[in-house]
């Protein structure tokens, strides 16, 4: 099994994961919008990632991950989350008839939980929080012979989720900026693999909620630091950096944004009113976090990627429901 935890991350290897990939899932629309775009003062485009399989990016390395795990012969996969990477592992272990189990902390988002079961998953609830869940993945793999996934350190992951830059890249050469959101960092170590070889001038910004900025001071010290972990946004809720997206993207940042909650929720109010898009917390940062820097984005190619749309229905109304 410790052979798939030892994979290369890169170009090639991307290329590959992505005959793989689209066997399942097609191209994501990426959509020029005049009105972010004169709300920018830029040439804005959103990648569409909330338009997959599971309503989220994570589908494609879930795919990845699963596939190779079947060609080893692996019966059964235990993962942890707080959603979309648990939906993603949920729906290709359905793909590919492997059996999964999916633990999540306490008080998850019931909607994601439900998708979970829903597409034939176990789902376990266990400890407060994303690092609770993921000791408990280590205790339960044991005891029942299970592959467990890890949600960031996982190189056939992050090479499956870097085929969504490869479409970016092939359908928009000319790219200035890439706005991405960050929580574990799969995304992120899958754009600086994609991106940077094939055009190093291309600006990668991450961006992370301030009450859950595992990510930024690990990028800011330059080495893995734990920190709270207290943001109503899913994607964001990791309370640590994670050793192999790390390792790739440390050096390779050219920016980073925190976001205060308030700003994460205007963003998924600003994502409905421009693109009739719903965007969960995450998917939405982009956006906001783009007008923080508009002045550096002026008349810039600028993609926002639109993460994922599975925001729970009580936090839409409120967040709707602010003036």
């Amino acid at each position: 099994m410790n052979n798939l935890k030892n994979h290369t991350i890169s170009l090639e290897e991307t290329i590959k994961a992505n005959e793989i990939v689209k066997r399942y899932i097609h191209q994501t629309p990426l959509i020029y919008y005049p009105s972010i775009s004169k709300l920018i003062d830029a040439n804005v485009y959103v990648k569409h990632e909330n338009h997959n399989p599971g309503g989220s990016f994570k589908i494609r390395g879930g795919i990845n991950i699963i596939h190779h795990i079947k060609q080893a012969g692996i019966k059964g996969v235990i993962t942890f989350s707080t959603g979309n990477h648990g939906i993603s592992i949920a729906t290709a272990a359905r793909y590919y008839g492997i059996k999964a189990v999916v633990v999540v902390p306490i008080g998850n988002n019931t909607e994601k939980n439900d998708l979970i079961k829903g597409l034939g998953a176990e789902l376990v609830e266990a400890g407060k929080d994303f690092e609770e869940a993921r000791k408990m993945v280590e205790i339960i793999s044991r005891e029942r012979n299970l592959y467990a996934i890890h949600a960031a350190n996982e190189p056939h992951l992050i090479n499956g989720v870097g085929t969504e830059f490869l479409e970016i890249y092939n359908e928009l050469p000319d790219i200035d900026y890439i706005i991405l959101p960050i929580g574990g960092g799969s995304e992120i170590a899958a754009a600086v693999s994609v991106l940077k070889r094939v055009n190093s001038k291309i600006k990668i910004i991450a961006v992370q909620a301030e009450k859950s900025k595992a990510a930024y001071e690990s990028w800011k010290a330059n080495k893995i630091v734990q920190c709270s972990n207290e943001t109503f946004a899913g994607g964001f809720a990791t309370g640590s950096g994670y050793e192999i997206p790390f390792e790739i993207y440390k050096n390779s940042l050219d920016d980073f944004i925190l976001l205060s909650e308030e700003e994460i929720m205007k963003g998924v109010r600003l994502s409905i009113k421009h693109t009739k898009n719903l965007a969960e917390g995450a998917g939405a940062a982009p956006l906001i976090a783009a007008t923080k820097i508009k002045e550096k984005l002026k008349n810039k190619n600028v993609v926002l990627q639109m993460s994922g749309c599975n925001i729970q229905f009580n936090q839409l109304k409120n967040i709707l429901n602010e003036k």
